[in-house]
């Protein structure tokens, strides 16, 4: 078979699939295909926040659907509301994290054989350094090998690794000793430990995933909820989640307090300064506590985080039969619609009246009657509460043993008897007031309105790893950032006349814009630990190329 030629004429070697298996996976272990993946991560979780999520707001989900019928479907099938747990989402993760293991790998290798390596050989042409400085001092008491020794010691106090060598004569150089050394590997290390953290990161955040849940439930004030799988109005668990693994406890709900802005002059005229939810809990065999709990200031039991969600009204509804029997009590937490807390809710009653009944609720805190005649709320605390229902009768569905979200309602099959285009004007309740029901079907009361708190528990096993980690990759990145890697060379001969001749120079890997300075700052300090005097003249001695001194101060070469 013949090998492939370009077009211009170069034959190249077929790689055959080994080959393309190696270019792929040097391209995906590239620096390059690393960032590029870190961004598409960043990218992907986007839609996490634009949308809600099953995970966390299973209710807004629900929400999403009802007022975008069209829509929903669509980014359901895309699991825009499963982003994190998405297959396209998942596939980034995983590749991104197969590139830095490719990338961390050879390059902590690298790094542990460079540290036992000792820094190179001193360059013959020091000149062509960056900060070069030359100087000749006449008299000094101390010869080239001493000199080399003292710099080598104070470069070692500064950190650096210093290796010293002598430097025998050749024709038309005389013998020297110099000193190389070399700091900055930090620098390298804070750059791998930032990655290996990264890669912790991604680790721990599968393995919390994996082995944790997220469950919500509303709570009513003055109920309590069970740290089990059936007390959840929704549970989200991890692929190797185990129920063994719930710790059991108990959380009532004592009060719930919200503070708003009643004020309309100084703005934000309803808005929530306030959310304040009083608790008691209470662990096997341990006494009962009492906790708060806050927006962002989540309670922890059982290795749990009890987070606030939401909140809203729950009134409390009681239906009567004709002869004044009480047929049907709950608390119905209604879901609000806006900011004033304008909530919508489900009352369905299956036994006890002639026909089963349902009815569609809309609940106004403080009502407040538009021009069409329709009510809305103007205020999210409760101030003259009305309830309006619209009510059906018939099949509610439910006996077919079909599951029924208790926040819709199938009117297929159902006759409406109050409210819309029934004939009949819809239910109003205010507070403790009854109404009749149509067709003689008895009594309905609103009797009763409480706050209920949504709650969010999570469990996340790997969160004191995932802040570790964090903790880590900043340390690392800073370090990288920070600390720069240089190296020095100083070189000591011995002159004619007793003078000794020094030089310094130095070199950056990557921008150093202070390495001038650091060079300089080494002859200063080398000098001073010398005990020299000011330099010779240095136009005397023609191997130098640099201006004339005429003072202590550090004469530095330029040229090539």
């Amino acid at each position: 078979m013949p090998k492939p030629r370009t077009s211009d004429g170069i034959t190249q070697p077929r790689l055959g699939p080994s080959g393309w298996l190696r270019w792929f996976w040097r391209q995906l272990t590239s620096m390059r295909t690393a960032l590029l993946l870190l961004l598409l991560l960043a990218v992907a979780a986007v839609p996490g926040s634009l949308v809600p999520q099953r995970s966390s707001d299973p209710n807004g989900v629900t929400q999403y659907f009802r007022d975008n019928p069209d829509l929903a479907p669509i980014l359901d099938n895309l699991q825009m509301f499963d982003v994190f747990t998405s297959a396209w989402f998942s596939a980034i993760y995983l590749l991104l994290f197969a590139s830095l293991v490719g990338c961390v790998i050879p390059r902590t290798r690298h790094h542990l054989k460079a540290l036992g390596q000792k820094p190179p050989k001193t360059p013959l042409r020091l000149n062509r350094m960056a900060g070069f400085i030359r100087k000749e001092h006449h008299g000094a008491e101390t010869d080239a090998r001493g000199a080399a020794g003292a710099a080598e010691q104070l470069l070692r106090k500064s950190g650096y690794r210093t290796v010293m060598f002598d430097e025998p004569a050749t024709r038309g150089r005389p013998g020297a000793y110099s000193v190389s050394a070399e700091r900055g590997y930090l620098r390298e290390t804070g750059n791998l430990l930032f990655h290996i953290a990264l890669l912790g990161v991604l680790v721990a955040v599968g393995v919390g995933g994996g082995f944790g849940f997220t469950g919500q439930r509303v709570v009513v004030e003055g109920q309590t909820m069970v740290n089990s799988l059936v007390s959840y109005d929704s549970f989200n668990p991890g692929r190797f989640f185990n129920d063994s693994s719930l710790k059991p406890f108990t959380l009532s709900v004592d009060t719930f307090d919200v503070t708003y802005q009643s004020d309309p002059n100084k703005g934000a005229y309803g808005q929530a300064l306030d959310f304040d939810v009083k608790t008691t809990t209470r662990l096997p065999g341990e006494e009962p506590q009492s906790n708060r709990i806050k927006v962002n200031e989540p309670l922890s039991i059982g290795g749990t985080n009890v987070y606030l969600l939401g909140n809203g009204y729950a009134p409390t509804i009681t239906v009567r039969d004709p002869s004044g029997r009480a047929v049907y009590r709950e608390i119905i937490p209604f879901l609000p619609q806006d900011t004033n807390l304008t909530s919508t809710g489900i009352i369905k009653v299956p036994d006890g009246l002639a026909d089963q009944l349902g009815m569609i609720g809309f609940f106004y805190p403080t009502p407040f009657e538009l021009g069409t005649g329709a009510l809305t709320s103007a205020y999210p605390d409760l101030k003259s509460p009305v309830l309006e229902l619209r009510a059906y009768r018939g099949d509610l569905g439910i006996n077919d043993g079909t599951p029924r979200s208790v926040y819709t309602l199938d009117t297929d099959g159902m006759t409406q008897i109050a409210g819309g285009k029934s004939g009949t004007d819809a239910l109003r309740l205010g507070l403790g007031e009854t109404v009749e029901l149509p067709d003689g079907l008895g009594t309905i009361s609103l009797d009763e309105v409480n706050r209920f708190a949504s709650l969010d528990v999570h469990r996340d096993p790997a969160q004191g790893w995932v802040l570790l980690f964090a903790v880590l990759a900043t340390a690392g990145m800073f370090a990288a950032l920070l600390i720069p890697r240089r190296r020095v060379w100083v070189r000591a001969t011995d002159g004619e006349g007793n003078t000794l001749q020094l030089e310094y120079a130095g070199l950056a890997r990557g921008e150093d814009p202070q390495l001038a300075q650091a060079v300089a700052d080494v002859a200063r300090r080398h000098e001073a630990a010398l005990d020299l005097e000011a330099p010779l003249d240095l136009e005397a001695s023609p191997d130098f190329t640099s201006q004339r001194s005429t003072s202590s101060r550090t004469d530095v070469n330029s040229s090539p």
